[in-house]
């Protein structure tokens, strides 16, 4: 395995899930608990953290603080529940990277697999606009709507 990841979650199916969208390409350690991570970081080294920064009475983003003093410097990931632009750019400012903990089953296969910049260079002010339903269907295409047809399907002919 080319690396080890720690993983702090206090939910325990959260934690499964993240743990299994890492395990075949990391070796994986999970806590539950912020006392427990912080001393695991002072004990062992790892390629990565990841944690929730709702750790109970404390804040995930001290965990950063602590691995950029133990053992090496693990890329960090930290994630909320909710997209908050504010935390996005304390993340980034501790040299971490900030992530929606409902994308993060999906990308952290990639954060894991990547060759990740020295910084996380995406801009927390702008929204990614591809969670957004933003319509699709393009103004001439109503008229199959009125006539029933969502699908696309035209009964109409043309002519000339």
């Amino acid at each position: 395995m080319p690396g080890r990841l720690l993983l702090v979650e206090p939910n325990d199916v959260s934690r499964q899930i993240l743990a299994a969208a890492a395990a075949s390409i990391v070796e994986v350690e999970s806590h539950r608990k912020f006392e427990t991570a912080r001393a695991r970081l002072w004990s062992a080294p790892f390629d990565f953290l990841v944690t929730n920064v709702r750790l109970g009475a404390y804040n995930g983003l001290h965990l950063v603080y602590v691995s950029s003093r133990g053992h090496g410097t693990p890329r960090a990931i930290v994630y909320s529940d909710e997209r908050d632009p504010g935390l996005a750019r304390e993340v980034r400012r501790a040299g971490a990277f900030y992530e929606v903990a409902t994308c993060l089953p999906v990308t952290l296969a990639a954060y894991v697999r990547g060759t990740l910049p020295d910084q996380d260079r995406r801009d927390p002010a702008i929204t990614d606009r591809r969670n957004q339903v933003r319509g699709g269907r393009r103004c001439w295409d109503g008229h199959l709507y009125s006539a029933g047809k969502p699908d696309g399907g035209s009964t109409a002919s043309h002519s000339g």
